[in-house]
């Protein structure tokens, strides 16, 4: 058995179960749904597809990252216990969660000399950061150190591919991303924005493209260009999706056609609640080791 433990934040969007059988632990972020507050629970206080549902139906929501001192409560007994930590945050390009982390180390390591904590930076966001997370796992299971493993996601997080699309611009009006003009003529169009993560953790707006079936081969066409060994790619795949499984099916299976070396089906997740709060219902999101990402 690790000498050290393996923890994320909830927003690394898998599930209770896979976070469980691989023995990752996490930390909840919270949410507001209506002025109601909940633990980022994975679905399991209020299930995703309620949650999407009230989101459609016009419930207002709020979020709010991890703190220090949910930290310190969350690794103390890892320490107590003589168990290093090895943590990966959420993307700082979304959230401060990253340096209540540190800060928190700091805190942790001056009580508890002899005892160390490494903190990554994912890059990254839902499952995508989850498949980070899933990594980790199998490089710990392979024997890994805790330092191989830091040094190891350092030099590789980048290589991790995030690709989301839209067919829902409602939240995008009501966050400011897009003017209220502008998203009543993409709706009228059946405009559906394409993003991606870019090499400092941020979600970037690539093209606009019309119709829900075009842009389900478009991202499909990003991870062929983009994938490890193209349409050889033999990692894993996994998807997430914001109340529309259906379209993330659709993504689902074009890949799993095109990249027969795939490392298992692919995985099929929701969007968390945290996430889901600023991307609202109708995102699709698409994760995949490939070569390196750039601004």
């Amino acid at each position: 058995m690790a000498n050290y433990v393996i923890t994320c934040c909830s927003t690394a969007d898998l599930t209770h179960e896979h976070f469980t059988e691989r023995e990752i632990h996490y930390i909840c972020f919270h949410y507001s749904l209506d002025g109601k507050y909940y633990a980022d629970d994975l679905g399991r206080s209020v299930p995703f597809d309620q949650f999407y549902k009230a989101m459609a139906d016009g419930a207002e929501t709020k979020t709010a990252q991890v703190n220090v001192e949910e930290f310190l409560e969350f690794w103390t007994p890892f320490l107590e216990a003589g168990k290093d930590i090895i943590h990966v945050s959420l993307s700082s390009g979304l959230s401060g969660v990253f340096n209540s982390a540190n800060i928190a180390k700091a805190d942790l390591e001056e009580k508890f000399p002899g005892r160390k904590i490494l903190v990554i930076d994912s890059l990254g966001a839902s499952s995508g950061y989850g498949l980070i997370m899933d990594k980790m796992a199998d490089l710990r299971d392979s024997g890994m150190e805790m330092e191989e493993i830091y040094h190891w996601v350092e030099a590789n997080k980048l290589r991790l591919h995030h690709w989301f699309f839209s067919t829902d611009l409602t939240f995008y009006v009501k966050g400011g991303r897009i003017s209220k003009a502008a998203g009543w003529f993409g709706t009228a169009l059946k405009i559906c924005p394409l993003l991606n993560m870019d090499n400092l953790g941020r979600l970037i707006p690539r093209q606009k493209i019309r119709g829900k079936a075009a842009v389900i081969e478009e991202i499909v066409k990003k991870m062929e260009k983009h994938a490890e060994n193209g349409r050889d790619y033999s990692g894993k795949c996994y998807i997430s999706n914001s109340g529309c499984y259906e379209d993330a099916r659709a993504v689902a299976d074009l890949v799993e056609a095109r990249f027969p070396k795939l490392n298992g089906k692919v995985e099929i997740n929701s969007v968390g609640t945290t996430i889901g709060s600023h991307t609202g219902p109708g995102t699709v999101a698409l994760f995949f080791w490939g070569d390196l990402r750039e601004n």
